[in-house]
This record gives C-alpha cells, structure tokens and sequence, in this order.
C-alpha cells in the first residue's frame, strides 16, 4: 500500500512538473510571436515610409531635414543586428519623426489634397494603429511570462531553463509629454 501512495505522488509531482515546464516554454514562444507581430507591422509601416517621403518630397522641398531624418531613421530600424531594446528605441524615435511629418504636411494645402498622399497618410495611420495593438499584445504576453517566472513554483523551474524577464514596450519620458503643436509648425 506504501509503495503505491509513494508512486501516486512521484507521478503526481511529475506531471506538475511537466505541465509547469510546458506553460513556460508555451509562454516564452508567445512572447517571440507577440514581438514577431509587432516586428511585422513595423516593416509594414517601414514599407510606407519611402512613398510618404516620396510623395512629400515634391511638395516640401525645405524640409528636407526632416525627411532626411526620417530616412536614416527608416535605416536603422530595418538594419538587421539592432538588439531588441535598440530596435524599441529607434522604433520609438520613428514614431515620434513621423508625427512631425504629419504636423508638418498642415502647412502644405496641396499636399493635403493629393489623392496619393492621402491615401499614404491613411494607410499609415492604421499601420500605427495595428502597432499600437501588436505592442498591446507583446506587453501583455510579456507580463504573463515575467509573471510566471517570478512565482512560485514555475520561477523553481524558469531559473534552471534559462527563462528571463523580458522587457515591456514602454513610451519614453519625450512622449509621454503634452504634444505642443504650435512647436511643431515652427519647425
């Protein structure tokens, strides 16, 4: 009877064991997708960015910095061996270079009309709308691994696997300002 109780709890603590390694590595992999999604729409918004610039560019022709800007911005987002912080940060700065661009285009009243260019400017609103909803699903997945692996008993095993804290998408302290619009225009 002893001998039976002893193969019941060994068995027991096994399959806890297993399913706690499982809902790790199952947690792990859904935050690569959840950033995965996110690395999709920024190439998305990345593809965008040089018919914007093309098509703006007829019409502003002094603002050339900005576009410029842009470009290198557009480069070194795309750039293959940036770490995964690097890339939040430049892809940060791309967002903030392209509200510029868009306050920007205020300024030009045939920009505005250009069918192409609204069409470019649409496209590229939702784009920022799917980001912002990737970067909502990544932070989520990320708080449930980051959750697991600090309590008890997964954080027994995540040690041992290797599993670590990732980092949330998060606005820097530039962004979380008050937009001043009229800074903008006098740019």
């Amino acid at each position: 009877m002893g001998m039976i109780v002893l193969v019941i709890v060994v068995v027991v603590v096994l399959l806890v064991a297993i399913g706690i390694y499982n809902s790790l590595i199952g947690k792990r992999n859904q935050v690569d997708q959840a950033f995965a999604s996110v690395d999709v729409m920024l190439k998305k918004r990345y593809d965008l960015i040089p018919n914007l610039v093309a098509t703006a560019e007829k019409y502003m022709q002094h603002e050339r910095e900005l576009l410029s800007e842009l470009t290198e911005l557009r480069t070194r987002a795309i750039e293959g061996d940036a770490t995964s912080a690097q890339r939040m940060a430049t892809e940060q700065q791309l967002g903030a270079t392209l509200g510029r661009v868009m306050v920007a285009v205020e300024n030009y009243p045939d920009l505005k009309a250009n069918q192409n260019f609204l069409q470019l400017q649409a496209s590229l609103n939702e784009v920022e709308e799917q980001i912002s909803a990737a970067r909502r699903a990544y932070n989520a997945s990320v708080t449930d691994l980051n959750n697991a692996i600090q309590m008890f008993p997964s954080n027994l095993f995540a040690g041992p696997m290797g599993i670590q804290p990732r980092e949330l998408f998060a606005a820097s302290g530039v962004e979380r300002q008050n937009v001043n619009v009229r800074e903008l225009f006098q740019r």
